[in-house]
């Protein structure tokens, strides 16, 4: 990535599957059959959504701080 976003991951019951999601930007989001998968996708992801918006136009937001939750 080139700017360096904070990444959730979590479990999905639901979908039976691990999903990564940039809450910086909107509908950015991962899955995969392991936390790394998800991850690895979201990283795909975030690439995809800064060259559309900067296509577009659209102004990119600033990563926010990372923080880490136990």
């Amino acid at each position: 990535m080139t700017q360096s976003y904070p990444i959730e991951v979590f479990w999905s019951d639901e979908d039976q599957i691990w999903i990564a999601n940039i809450p910086d930007l909107p509908l950015c989001t991962g899955h995969g059959s392991t936390p790394q998968a998800a991850v690895e996708e979201v990283e795909v992801a975030v690439e995809a959504w800064l060259d559309a918006a900067r296509t577009d136009g659209r102004s990119v937001p600033v990563p926010s701080p990372k923080t880490i939750r136990a």
